[in-house]
């Protein structure tokens, strides 16, 4: 064969061989194209799938939380709009409660007008007949004595003004003959020292204290169905239970320091023990007085203790106990009582005078105010009379006597307890005579009512403006309450001056009382 014809046929053999190869390369790589592409859309189809699902689920979750976020807000705008109507509704009743008593003071004040009108008019009748009786008797005093008023109204001014002149210098005399400058001044040196070295507090008594609550919700309790456990309690103690709207909190009202300690102990006794009815009330009522006669004794036993003396009659420490339930002018009587002891030994040590027994008088020589409100008399009077039955020394018999004057004081000791006490009662902020006057004219209130037959107890409350009268219900029918009620009035309308009007209120319980054994 020729070489070159050879060589042709291998070359067009190797192009023929090549240009299939080719051909069945292609055919694979678009076989394997193809089957990419169908993996593709077909993970590309599922992603998509996969992706809606999760656009619902998210779908589904925005709503749901949506619902809920609304649901909630609707809760909340409900929640306070019912807060709000319950606040509204609270201002009604206030502004309602307001409205009827701002109305019944207009009713008040109208009558009040019209008895003023009348009284005007009574006064100024009174005084037109009152000016013709003086001139009248003006006329006869003149043809009498024959001077004109003015004449003998400068006769009779002459006539003092030369008795006062003669009073005056005589007076002088006196007193540059019987005292001296060094006397004088070490009066002065001795009080001054008696005071800075006793110091003590002055804290004026109020008439109310407070009972703090541990919610709202037992202001309910304490007054009870229908207010039955609150008139147990002001019936038992003779205190005023103001409930208002003063949150967590009761007051108490009374002018007596011993009845509102009473109920206070009481009151913080239930509250704490959560059984509150009638029964219980009682109960607590009497463990109360126990211990604040348990206090009293207390007190009495610190006062002697406090002062370093000793050997006085037990009855008396029970009665020095209750002078710290006791306030004059404001002033705390056991407090006063104390100060006055020290100072009256503190000027008796620098008079070189018996400091014992001046502190012993000056513990004692206001004994008597323990017993004013059970007995008649004065405090004075009261003082020598029980010091005397427990046979206490002279000399502080006749302090207790003379220390405000009544008696002229004839000891060292009975002088220096009258100038302790002045002492302890002229420091400032120490009285307040507005207090004692007030609680005066309660305790007098009080025993009109009681002065009465078949009367058991009466309690001044509402700050003098009310009072209730407990009536033994054997002796009282339910007709002649309304007698004692109306003679109750008129005598203190007769005997006792006070503002406003005061309202008389007699009440009468019947009791079976028996115990099951």
């Amino acid at each position: 064969m020729n070489p070159t014809l050879w060589i042709i046929s291998v070359v067009a053999a190797f192009l023929v061989a090549l240009v299939i190869g080719v051909l069945v390369g292609a055919a694979y790589r678009k076989k394997v194209a193809e089957a990419k592409i169908g993996s593709a859309e077909a993970q590309a189809k599922k992603i998509v799938e996969e992706g809606e699902k999760l656009a619902e689920t998210k779908k589904k979750e925005a709503l749901l939380e949506a619902k809920e976020e609304i649901l909630k807000q609707k809760n909340d705008s409900e929640r306070e709009l019912k807060e709000r109507r319950k606040e509204i509704s609270k201002m009604e009743n206030r502004v309602a409660a307001r409205e009827e008593t701002l109305d019944r003071k207009l009713e008040n004040l109208d009558k009040k007008e019209e008895t003023l009108n009348k009284k005007i008019k009574e006064n100024t009748e009174r005084g037109e007949e009152l000016d013709k009786m003086k001139a009248t008797e003006l006329e006869l005093l003149q043809k009498i004595s024959g001077y004109t008023a003015q004449e003998a109204k400068a006769e009779l001014l002459n006539r003092i003004e030369e008795e006062a002149k003669h009073e005056a210098a005589m007076k002088i005399v006196e007193i540059e003959s019987q005292l001296k400058d060094e006397a004088d001044q070490k009066a002065r040196e001795i009080v001054a020292l008696a005071i800075q070295r006793c110091a003590a507090d002055h804290v004026s008594e109020t008439t109310v204290s407070v009972v703090t609550l541990p919610n709202d919700d037992m202001k309910g309790r304490i007054i009870g169905r229908e207010g039955r456990n609150i008139r147990t309690i002001e019936t038992m103690t003779g205190v005023d239970l103001i409930i208002d709207d003063t949150p967590e909190a009761i007051t108490l009202s009374c002018f007596d320091p011993v009845r509102r300690e009473v109920a206070r102990i009481a009151l913080e006794k239930l509250i704490s023990d959560g059984r509150i009815h009638p029964a219980r009330i009682e109960e607590m009522v009497e463990k109360a007085k126990k211990e604040v006669d348990a206090a009293i004794k207390q007190a009495g036993d610190k006062a002697i203790f406090e002062t370093g003396i000793h050997g006085i009659a037990p009855e008396l420490v029970r009665l020095l106990g209750r002078l710290r339930y006791r306030t004059s002018y404001g002033q705390n009587v056991l407090t006063h009582s104390i100060e006055v002891a020290f100072l009256s030994g503190i000027i008796a040590d620098e008079l070189g005078v018996d400091s014992t027994l001046a502190k012993r008088a000056g513990l004692l020589h206001d004994i008597g105010k323990a017993l004013t409100s059970e007995l008649e008399g004065s405090h004075v009077q009261l003082g020598i009379d029980i010091a005397k039955k427990y046979k206490e020394n002279k000399d502080v018999l006749h302090a207790i006597e003379a220390h405000h004057g009544d008696v002229e004081p004839r000891t060292i000791v009975a002088m220096i307890v009258q100038a302790a006490d002045a002492i302890s009662a002229a420091r400032p902020g120490a009285r307040r005579e507005d207090l004692e006057n007030y609680i005066k004219r309660l305790q007098k209130l009080e025993e009109i009512a009681t002065s009465f037959d078949g009367v058991e107890k009466s309690f001044a409350i509402q700050a003098g403006r009310e009072i209730r009268i407990m009536v033994k219900p054997e002796e009282v029918n339910d007709d002649q309450m309304v007698l004692v009620a109306r003679d109750i009035v008129k005598k203190i309308e007769a005997e006792l001056e006070y503002p406003g009007q005061i309202k008389i209120n007699v009440i009468r319980e019947s009791r079976a009382v028996d115990y099951a054994k």
